[in-house]
């Protein structure tokens, strides 16, 4: 397949790169020894759910600022109708945007609400609830949070138990969600909740696809602190929350099918690959500069130049597929177990890519980001990135749920 830009898209990136350096906020800079959140489109230096309402002013300024102005091209929720604020832009040029965002080092707006919600309500969702919830999405005026996972369920979704009873037009929530990421700076959260009675039917029926305000009675969120000292996601407990059945997406009870969709769009993300791409470059860099090779020459042998080559050789495979997934949404497809072969790759490559970081910097790969001390190589990028590498096989759904549906939906294998 040939992947290089169309005409159209090619002079679309330019507009781009030329929009980015025009139009980011020169005093919202990054802070590269603060911790963010652990999702693909995450850029180190930001955290924008945190920034636009942190208490330095100038930090939230600029990230109101920066949300501003891709609101005005329709940018945010690129691909949505102009309807809702978006730009009604192709799938290709939706591609393109994100891709030069990541690669210039600036925070995309409100991924979450864009880029799960928002797909799953354009084809679930009534039109109230569109015209509900997606303008301020795509203003980014308001911020979402995913609640699916459970302490007792994790991966496995069909095994949640957080309970959502009818009460005439409302249902009344109660349970438990955890590892919500940005859970403590969102406005409204998008849950998954048993409303099945009947014990005898699939654990994955009986499931409703819930939209819930965060700040409703009832609603506790609790940030969790990960091995970091960063406070990426959170606890969130339901105790008798009442929740309109005007915002149950889909049908009560078949939830399940909703929440696949939205996992789907989870899964397609083009910013892993340029990030790694990215750390990679960097990594080499280092290594070929005089100050690198005077301290890690010994490390540098041909064993690790071959892994490092593996490493790139990969990456470009990721880049490729993630290019493959988009072309399956473009021809009117929801990403299907292309998407999670993204997954599970970006996934594993994070891993061992942070590996490789570690056999080239031997004891250096121990120094903390941020000791100027210590002289940490890269600033202790690659010792965070092994941190950050050890959530990547089980963030977006573990690496076994991946081969599961690679296994049956994509190769037609019958299940276990």
């Amino acid at each position: 397949m040939n992947w290089d830009d169309t005409p159209a898209e090619a002079a679309f990136r330019t507009e781009v790169r030329q929009f980015i350096k025009d139009s980011f906020p020169a005093a919202y800079s990054p802070d590269v020894h603060a911790e963010q959140g652990l999702e693909p489109e995450d850029v180190r230096g930001y955290d924008w759910p945190a920034d636009r309402d942190c208490a330095d002013r100038a930090r939230a300024a600029g990230a109101r600022e920066w949300a501003a102005a891709l609101a005005a091209r329709g940018w945010i929720a690129s691909r949505w109708p102009v309807e809702y604020g978006g730009a009604a832009l192709p799938v290709a040029a939706e591609f393109v945007l994100n891709e030069e965002l990541v690669r210039a080092k600036v925070p995309t707006v409100n991924s979450l609400g864009v880029s799960l919600l928002g797909p799953t309500l354009l084809r679930h969702g009534t039109a109230a609830q569109k015209a509900t919830h997606l303008p301020p999405i795509a203003r980014g005026e308001r911020t979402w949070a995913q609640g699916f996972s459970e302490p007792d369920a994790g991966s496995d979704l069909a095994g949640l138990r957080t309970r959502a009873v009818r009460d005439g037009t409302y249902y009344v929530v109660n349970g438990r969600k955890v590892w919500t990421s940005l859970g403590q700076h969102a406005d409204w959260l998008f849950i998954l909740v048993r409303t099945g009675t009947d014990p005898a039917e699939p654990r994955h029926r009986g499931l409703t696809y819930l939209l819930v305000d965060a700040r409703s009675e009832g609603v506790t969120v609790r940030p969790i602190k990960d091995m970091r000292g960063a406070e990426p996601f959170s606890e969130i407990l339901f105790e008798d929350v009442r929740v309109p059945v005007a915002d149950r997406v889909g049908e009560e009870n078949r939830g399940w099918y909703v929440a696949m969709d939205t996992l789907s769009f989870e899964r397609a993300a083009i910013s892993t690959a340029v990030k790694l791409e990215q750390a990679l470059t960097g990594l080499v860099d280092y290594v070929n500069s005089e100050s690198g090779a005077g301290r890690l020459h010994e490390g540098w042998g041909s064993g690790i130049r071959a892994e490092v080559a593996r490493r790139y050789t990969e990456v470009r495979v990721l880049y490729n597929v993630a290019r493959y997934t988009v072309s399956r949404q473009a021809a009117g497809s929801v990403p299907g177990y292309e998407a999670s072969v993204n997954q599970l790759f970006g996934a594993e490559l994070h891993q061992r890519l942070a590996k490789t970081g570690a056999r080239v910097f031997g004891q250096h790969s121990l120094m903390w980001r941020g000791d100027k001390a210590s002289g940490a190589p890269l600033d202790g990028e690659f010792t965070h990135r092994q941190f950050d590498a050890v959530a990547a096989t089980f963030l977006g759904g573990t690496s076994e749920i991946q081969r599961g549906i690679i296994a049956t939906r994509g190769l037609g294998l019958p299940r276990a």
